[in-house]
């Protein structure tokens, strides 16, 4: 079936989640909603590879184009870790690769970034083929936030404090998920690594000027143009450039990341149901109107995560409010925005569990994981 047959002929900007480990008839239509895109996975939808293969494939049979994702980045945000899957290591692993160059006669300047990009690169790989194997299209990662030592929130998931580090470590990364066949999603544009807040339970304040972020923390994104085909902003306010986050801020992600810095792939609001998020000008928005404040910014696709689990009544709220606002004019529907959400799913058939695991290339990508 060829992509224009499976694709809707409207904007299907919103991602949602299912509550359990397989689907129910009300998930099937939620998921059908034709302003459903995608959907997203959490560790309660995991059980075993054969049953997030069979969630997968339910998923796929209510509409193919569905993008299946997952935040899966390694270290402390990986959520299928059991039944075979690898355990990757924190990003910072890289970042300490790199910085070992090796002591005394077996002192080599320069091998360890070496090896931590060809160990970046087998981390994509290993990451990206075994999410395929199960049925899940693409992940949320790689983390491209600086290191500063403030942040909890960000700590070991960053992979250096050097900006260009992070872009050579990110883009090896990047090459061994394209390896796989899967696409790849930089966070959390212009940077989250500077505060110290958590973005989840509150709303962090950057005080930097522009030049300052663009320099340093933002400084990846424009080395890493070519090959990014997804950015997620950050919920944080940086006061000197725009009193939205960034996330809900035309000047950050039209201006700025579309402008300035001539990025033209797809931009994912991050998870709508925190209340941080959804706080603009002191008022805390309903999920639609956070999603049409995204949207209005620049977002291609808006995320409400967490909220099926019980009755799910607020997932079915949402989905007909954004049906109100469309037909309110409250936002509109994108083609670019379509076509950069279909450009997400993979083009190539994924490797069978089984074949996988005695692939030369995956065997060899095992060894190079520090």
């Amino acid at each position: 079936m060829s992509r224009s047959q499976t694709t809707p002929a409207i904007h299907a900007p919103l991602i949602i989640d299912v509550a359990g480990k397989q689907l129910t008839d009300v998930d099937r239509q939620r998921l059908a909603h034709p302003l459903v895109g995608g959907m997203i996975l959490f560790t309660r939808n995991w059980d075993s590879r054969d049953q997030l293969l069979q969630l997968c494939a339910d998923i796929k049979a209510v509409r193919p184009d569905l993008l299946i994702s997952v935040d899966h980045e390694g270290g402390r945000v990986q959520r299928f870790r059991t039944d075979g899957f690898t355990h990757i290591p924190p990003m910072r692993a890289f970042g300490e690769m790199w910085m070992d160059d090796g002591k005394g006669s077996k002192h080599r300047e320069g091998s360890g970034a070496m090896r931590a990009m060809n160990a970046a690169t087998a981390a994509g790989y290993v990451l990206g083929s075994e999410l395929r194997s199960c049925g899940v299209d693409f992940s949320f990662t790689p983390v491209l936030d600086l290191d500063w030592g403030e942040s909890g929130v960000i700590g070991d998931r960053s992979f250096h404090r050097d900006p260009r580090v992070v872009a050579a470590l990110a883009r090896s990364l990047m090459y061994g998920l394209l390896q796989s066949g899967m696409a790849n999603c930089g966070k959390h544009f212009p940077g989250h690594g500077f505060v110290k807040a958590d973005s989840h339970v509150d709303i962090p304040v950057d005080a930097r000027t522009l030049k300052a972020i663009l320099a340093d923390d933002a400084a990846p994104y424009p080395w890493l143009s070519s090959v990014l085909t997804a950015v997620m902003p950050a919920h944080v306010i940086y006061s000197k450039v725009d009193a939205r986050p960034a996330g809900f801020s035309t000047k950050w992600l039209q201006d700025i990341l579309r402008g300035q810095l001539r990025y033209d792939g797809a931009i994912f609001s991050d998870d709508l149901s925190m209340e941080a998020a959804r706080r603009i000008n002191g008022r805390v928005l309903s999920y639609a109107e956070a999603a049409c404040a995204a949207l209005n910014a620049g977002c291609d696709m808006v995320l409400l995560c967490n909220q099926s689990v019980g009755d799910g009544k607020l997932v079915d709220e949402f989905l007909n409010d954004m049906d109100q606002a469309l037909a309110s004019g409250l936002w509109k529907s994108d083609e670019n925005s379509e076509a950069r959400r279909v450009a997400l799913l993979p083009e190539t058939l994924p490797q069978p569990w089984d074949e996988l695991m005695i692939q030369p290339a995956y065997m060899h990508a095992l060894d190079l994981l520090p």
